[in-house]
């Protein structure tokens, strides 16, 4: 049988391999002279390949560090529109994308007008596309819905959206309705949108704002801020007028949960720092009533807390119904409406897990294929799937096998398919779709998103051209590269230091997260003892030891339900691990959360 179809070797290929993080040797030494820990120079190493800049404005987050907004190409310009609106009294719209980015970026644009420039609620209209429905962006049922508004506002601010609309935008201009587009995602190569007043996207070419990656949110949190200044200059509110620090825990939440770099950006770094600091005052209903349902063991919030509770709850509301009930919860003013959103949220969450589950076993089976022919991304069609959950799914098969994924599920419009994509470190995905329409433009006409997420839309009868052009686009991108699902890891870490204050010390790097990942370590352990726990016995946990250290140990998804573990007690394992606080009726304890293991000596079991 040919090496490539061998069943033993495509299971060898999907076997994540451990390798060491490559590591900035400069950027080490430099940590190390100004002070940091072995252990926090060498995480600082593995994750700033080439960073040449101040540590300290990643290692010490401030928001000192932020730019100004009139930084910003069309800045001043946005501002001084929607300041007009509020002086004299203009109806405006809100118009923002469905995720925890669009939501968030509403809530900051909602707030701001209300209650700072003192906008009454009757003078703002929400406009929020339905995910399956309307689809992403200034969609054509959104700007119907506009339209029909009595009275109709003059004025659209949108945020998280809006850099590839200019047909939608035209025909609001067309009606007299002037557009403020407040965007981070990639523009497309004719440039802004010209219909638009005013285009506010840090990755416009003249645009002189030094940081390309910021969320939605945090550009739409500082366009308001800008707004605040014109509205203080012209004399139309106080000078007392509060700034908008305090919706920084919203720009937080956002920036965490649209996956953002976490890097080499002291932007990002700073408003996720001061945002959990901001929520963990619980001064707002919605991050009350979210750590009464985790437990009080969760608080404080971290970015992890944000990323893997808040934001799927958040998100799930838009994958599988209309996105209002999240911003119910996010704007409620009790701790009571706050819960009774938080359950919606809760319950829709719970049901994408379930579609999840069942789409991630279909997209597998049709991927092996793919993957047997060694194809450079994995382009999957499922027939009855749920558009809301694509996203996930895709990321699920990039995890899985190491190569970019797309995942199609039928359109509401008629003929039409629509997908979500998720890439690799090595393959700019947005640059790949340009590269797609420009081979083949019929087979998508629609695209947008940036390097590690896009989303598509594709004629149904123009699958297989868009899959082989897409195709054609990624290899050429990435140039015949070996691909296979791996796992960078910080090194070993040493029986000593398998303690609280090492991950104290660890956290101080803080925050983790995109292009910044949490510390990984691996080593070898003897296994003590070992459970399956979980509703369906899916997750374990296992008891640890390395030298004379015993240590707790959940890995989570381990198993599929009804599957026996590769291993039991007395064997020996190989782990990629991260070091997790423990916290159970207020006291704490260091335990392990598994990534990857495997056994190192042969199977067997105790009885």
């Amino acid at each position: 049988m040919d090496a490539v179809t061998d069943p033993i070797d495509l299971h060898a290929r999907l076997k994540p391999r451990l390798l060491p993080r490559p590591r900035n040797e400069a950027l080490y030494a430099r940590a190390r002279a100004e002070g940091l820990t072995e252990l926090q120079a060498r995480v600082l190493a593995g994750r700033l390949a080439n960073y040449e800049g101040e540590l300290a404005p990643l290692t010490q987050p401030s928001l000192r560090y932020l730019e100004h907004p009139e930084r910003l190409a069309d800045g001043r310009r946005a501002a001084e529109r929607i300041a007009t609106a509020v002086a004299e009294g203009e109806h405006i719209g809100i118009l923002t994308d469905y995720d925890v980015d669009g939501i968030t970026s509403h809530v900051v644009i909602r707030r701001t007008l209300v209650e700072l420039f003192g906008v009454p609620e009757s003078r703002l209209h929400s406009l929020i596309g339905h995910r399956i429905h309307d689809g992403y962006g200034i969609s054509l049922p959104l700007v119907e819905r506009t339209l029909g508004l009595l009275p109709r506002p003059s004025l659209v601010i949108t945020a998280d959206c809006g850099s590839s609309d200019e047909p939608r935008i035209a025909r609001l201009k067309a009606a007299g309705i002037d557009v403020v587009v407040s965007d981070h995602h990639a523009l497309p190569v004719e440039g802004p949108p010209p219909s638009a007043h005013a285009v506010v996207n840090p990755t416009r070419n003249d645009c002189q704002y030094p940081d390309r990656t910021i969320a939605g949110c945090m550009v739409a949190w500082l366009v308001m801020s800008l707004t605040r200044s014109v509205l203080v200059e012209w004399g139309v509110i106080p000078e007392a007028t509060p700034k908008l620090s305090a919706w920084l825990s919203y720009v937080a939440l956002g920036t965490v949960a649209d996956c953002v770099s976490l890097g080499a950006s002291p932007a990002n770094r700073a408003v996720v720092s001061h945002g959990l600091a901001l929520i963990n005052r619980m001064e707002a209903a919605c991050w009350r009533a979210m750590a009464a349902r985790l437990g009080e063991d969760s608080v404080p919030f971290s970015a992890e807390t944000l990323a893997f509770q808040m934001g799927p709850r958040i998100n799930a509301r838009s994958r599988l119904d209309d996105p209002y009930a999240a911003l119910h919860f996010m704007l409620a003013g009790d701790d009571a409406t706050a819960q009774r959103h938080l359950q919606t949220l809760d319950d829709d969450n719970q049901s994408r897990k379930v579609i999840e589950a069942e789409m991630v076993e279909e997209a597998r089976a049709l991927a092996l294929p793919q993957l047997e022919a060694d194809l450079p991304a994995l382009v999957v069609y499922l027939e009855s799937g749920h558009p809301g959950v694509q996203g996930i799914v895709a990321s699920r098969l990039v995890q899985s096998f190491g190569r970019p994924a797309l995942v199609l599920t039928p359109a509401a419009a008629p003929g039409m398919l629509t997908g979500s994509g998720r890439s690799i470190e090595a393959l700019h995905l947005r640059d790949a779709l340009q590269r797609t329409h420009e081979l083949a433009p019929e087979a998508l006409p629609r695209f947008g998103g940036h390097r590690g997420a896009a989303g598509v839309g594709v004629p149904g009868q123009q699958l297989e051209a868009f899959r082989a052009a897409f195709l054609q686009a990624v290899g050429e991108q990435l140039g015949g590269c070996e691909l296979f699902p791996h796992v960078f890891t910080d090194g070993a870490l040493a029986p000593e230091q398998f303690q609280l204050a090492t991950l104290i010390e660890l956290e101080a790097l803080g925050p983790y997260g995109r292009e910044f990942d949490a510390p990984l370590f691996e080593g070898e352990f003897f296994v003590e003892s070992l459970r399956a726990v979980g509703a369906e016995a899916n997750h374990l946990a296992m008891q640890l030891s390395s030298g004379p250290v015993s240590l707790k140990a959940i890995w989570f998804r381990a198993l599929t339900p009804g599957e026996l573990p590769a291993f039991g007690m007395g064997d020996r394992l190989r782990c990629a691990y991260r070091l997790n606080r423990n916290r159970w009726r207020g006291q704490e304890s260091l335990q392990l959360m598994v990534e990857v293991a495997e056994p190192l000596v042969a199977n067997h079991r105790v009885t």
